[in-house]
């Protein structure tokens, strides 16, 4: 029903910035929410961002705050995380999702769909 494909990771020096998509195909007229999780090496899948589709409002992890920035281009299905002041610590797999229902952002299982994941190496 929904398709997410997102793109953009890579290998980068701390204190820089990378900017990650992703593109939504097929019914993304049922998209009610899009956000970001991230899988740490040895650690658990945890919330980074969200934002609700039609509205604009966003949610970001304590970790993230003032440091990722996250939005949406509409016309184009696109949302997209501009990470900047990049630490080690963000090291990790980040994962694209989406929902239909209403729901809590930083909860993994109100979110229906996902993407395959890209990832993000910050070196010190």
């Amino acid at each position: 029903q929904v398709q997410l494909v997102e793109s953009g990771g890579g290998l980068v020096q701390a204190g820089g910035s990378l900017r990650l998509p992703c593109a939504a195909f097929g019914r993304t007229f049922v998209i009610y929410t899009m956000g970001w999780f991230r899988l740490p090496p040895g650690k658990e899948r945890e919330f980074v961002t969200a934002i609700i589709w039609s509205g604009g409002s966003a949610y970001y992890a304590d970790s993230v705050k003032r440091r990722f920035t996250i939005s949406r281009d509409n016309a184009k299905n696109t949302m997209y995380l501009q990470m900047n002041s990049l630490k080690p610590e963000d090291t990790a797999v980040y994962y694209c999702a989406a929902r239909e229902r209403i729901g809590t952002a930083w909860r993994d299982y109100d979110y229906n769909y996902w993407g395959q994941g890209t990832q993000v190496t910050v070196s010190s």
